[in-house]
Formats: structure tokens, sequence, C-alpha cells
């Protein structure tokens, strides 16, 4: 049986600041369903939604999304003043590059590019 990924979500203490950041990155617009749940469905991209859990996070993620960015210096420093942070600075290789930020709930996530 094969299964489609129906949306990613993200346990955050404020579920409406939380989704407002990322569809500010990804696009689309900000829904809030309740007040323990909020949602963004941005272009070209499954549904990203956001729900209240009592406990702050504690650890680094297990799992972080990597977001294409032409301009991934610029697209940090976008972030950045949205209430991003850099975790350590812009790593290149042969590869590309690429940015490590955590989101204002301390969430981490990369943009990368060439």
């Amino acid at each position: 049986m094969r299964v489609t990924v129906n949306e990613i979500v993200f346990d955050c203490a404020d579920p409406a600041a939380q989704v407002r950041f990322w569809a500010g990155l990804l696009g689309g617009e900000p829904v809030d369903r309740a007040a323990d749940w909020s949602y963004v469905d941005p272009p070209g991209f499954v549904r990203v939604a956001f729900q209240r859990v009592p406990e702050g996070k504690a650890v680094k993620n297990r799992l972080h999304l990597d977001l294409d960015a032409r301009d991934v210096a610029g697209a940090a420093d976008a972030a950045v003043a949205r209430g991003a942070e850099r975790v350590g600075g812009l790593v290149r290789d042969e590869q590309g590059c690429f940015q490590v930020l955590r989101d204002p709930e301390g969430n981490e996530f990369c943009f990368v590019g060439d």
C-alpha cells in the first residue's frame, strides 16, 4: 500500500504566530482553524500545520525542512528579519551552499542553493 504526505505538523506554543512566520517564508495564506491549530497551504507544497502542545522544544529536531533559495544569504536575512535565528555561518562546498536557521520557536530549517 502506498500513501502520500497529507501535511507536515510542527508542535509549538503559539500556532498563530508560527503559521504567520512560515507563510511569510513559503507563501500562502495563514489559517487559524482553532486556538490550538493553524496551517498554511504553500503554493506547490504540502500543507504545513502547527499544533499547540504544553511542553517546549528541548533538543534538536530529528527532521527539518530544506528550502531551495537562489540567494541563500538574502533568504536568511529575510528570515532573520521575520524572527528566525542563524545557526552558524553560511556553509559552502562543491555541492553548493546552505544556511541553518531556527524559526521563532527554535525549530531548525535550512536554506540551500548553488
